[in-house]
């Protein structure tokens, strides 16, 4: 009766907001950090940029828990902000995050999140990704500065983070919420499914 066992969710990421979207679906999972290679190269679609590293990130999770865990479903993740056709990933100071929410104010852009789960026990694996489009409102040059100020870019895939102060400087979205967030729920718990992990259990 093996193959009855629910396997164990391990999420391949540190970051706190894929921990608490995680932790939303009530389900028991664990963390292990990856430390995966996330270089791309040039060319590459932005689809196939978020789901090559999010199953990058949870292979290289399920390489380093096999022996421990026979039985368990890795899920690896990865977003990216495209503007023009350019993927703006985080800020690499406050001079960068800057000219980061300067391109966007005023204009959509586009965010993408990969997901992917890997088993395991029988290496069985699905990958998919998200868009949504994002409308930044028009901002001036202070209000721009006052909001990196606060720290809150620094560590975020185009300088903003939307479920933050970020959410001030957004004037809409077209698509799933939770997807600029960095974890789109509705794609994950569909994956699970085909795992049978049923967020919803009748």
């Amino acid at each position: 009766m093996e193959e009855t066992r629910t396997p164990t969710l391990i999420l391949a990421s540190t970051s706190p907001r894929r921990k608490e979207l995680l932790a939303s679906l009530q389900l028991p999972f664990e963390v292990v950090p990856s430390h995966a290679d996330e270089s791309v190269q040039a060319g590459w679609s932005p689809e196939k940029i978020v789901e090559t590293l999010a199953l990058r990130k949870a292979d290289a999770v399920a390489q380093a828990v096999r022996e421990q865990y026979d039985n368990a479903l890795i899920i690896g993740s990865d977003t990216i902000v495209v503007l023009d056709g350019k993927v703006l990933g985080k800020p690499d100071n406050v001079e960068d995050a800057v000219r980061m929410i300067t391109s966007l104010q005023g204009r959509t852009h586009r965010v993408f999140t990969g997901v992917a789960c890997i088993h395991t026990g029988n290496d069985g694996q699905r990958v998919g990704f998200r868009e949504t489009a994002v409308t930044m409102k028009p901002l001036d040059a202070k209000t721009i500065a006052a909001y990196v100020e606060t720290g809150e870019p620094a560590d975020k895939a185009g300088a903003y983070a939307i479920q933050g102060l970020g959410a001030t400087l957004i004037e809409g979205i077209q698509g799933c919420y939770f997807n600029v967030v960095g974890l789109p729920l509705s794609l994950l718990s569909d994956m699970l499914s085909g795992f049978g992990i049923r967020v919803l259990r009748p």
